[in-house]
């Protein structure tokens, strides 16, 4: 329980760390990519949602002028108009709530690394290890790499959503599910400060299973962070902080689990 609290406790002082100097520049670029990629992708899917209107509801300005069934078909349609406008409204709304995150994090990669270098400068006066490729190789190295996570998450939890499908295993699945999202996260967000000293995707998920209540507590906060609308705008950068200040403070005893705290 104590790793656990622990690791809870980093969201707050990665939150908290958003706004230090030198930092703000690595946490204010990728959230204004996410922003303009989303908008534009919101007025594309609106101009194709006209124009689905348009083929598929008649043109109320044809009936204004006609007799009584042809204005009730005016108005019926006007009113469809103003129905479903709200409704694809909500409908985005709800599919950029789930889906921030997931795009978040693959297009913030590249800027993820060098954001925890920079918290790993400012807390130890060090530098991670200098890695010699040129930057197109280290965004492209980084979108590999965010895309093999993803691969690993999703043969992890297609078993868990059949567990979904069983009567009488559905209190055990959303349990699951939940310990699931929490080390999902925690690995999500360790693998930049892990990645910069070198360490594979593979390695990450050795070295913190020898501590996973300490993983699983930084990962469940960051979740619940996730969950909330406005807050799930700074869930990339503040879990990006949260996990270097881990990694930097917990390092030697991931490294060598009988080493004393």
């Amino acid at each position: 329980m104590h790793d656990f609290l622990l690791g809870v406790s980093y969201l707050s002082r990665g939150f908290r760390m958003l706004w230090a100097p030198g930092l703000r520049r690595y946490v204010g670029w990728p959230i204004a990519v996410n922003v303009v990629v989303f908008a534009l992708l919101f007025w594309l899917a609106g101009a194709q949602f006209q124009q689905l209107l348009d083929w598929l509801l008649p043109d109320p300005e044809r009936f204004a002028d006609s007799g009584f069934w042809q204005q009730l078909l005016h108005a019926v349609t006007l009113i469809l108009s103003w129905l479903l406008w709200p409704l694809f409204i909500l409908a985005s709304a709800v599919v950029m709530f789930y889906t921030f995150t997931l795009v978040a994090n693959l297009i913030g990669s590249p800027f993820n690394g060098m954001l925890a270098a920079q918290v790993e400068r400012l807390q130890t006066g060090q530098a991670p290890p200098s890695q010699d490729v040129s930057l197109a190789a280290e965004i492209a190295l980084a979108v590999v790499g965010e895309l093999r996570k993803y691969a690993y998450f999703l043969k992890l939890a297609l078993p868990l959503l059949l567990l979904f499908l069983i009567p009488g295993l559905n209190l055990l699945a959303s349990v699951l599910w939940a310990l699931f999202g929490a080390w999902a996260i925690a690995l999500e967000y360790l693998d930049y400060p892990m990645g910069n000293h070198g360490h594979r995707f593979r390695d990450q998920r050795r070295l913190l299973a020898r501590r996973r209540p300490l993983a699983l507590g930084v990962g469940a906060a960051l979740l619940t962070m996730t969950l909330i609308p406005g807050l799930n705008l700074l869930a990339m950068p503040t879990g990006v902080i949260a996990a270097t200040l881990l990694w930097t403070e917990q390092r030697q005893r991931l490294q060598d689990p009988l080493r004393p705290s």
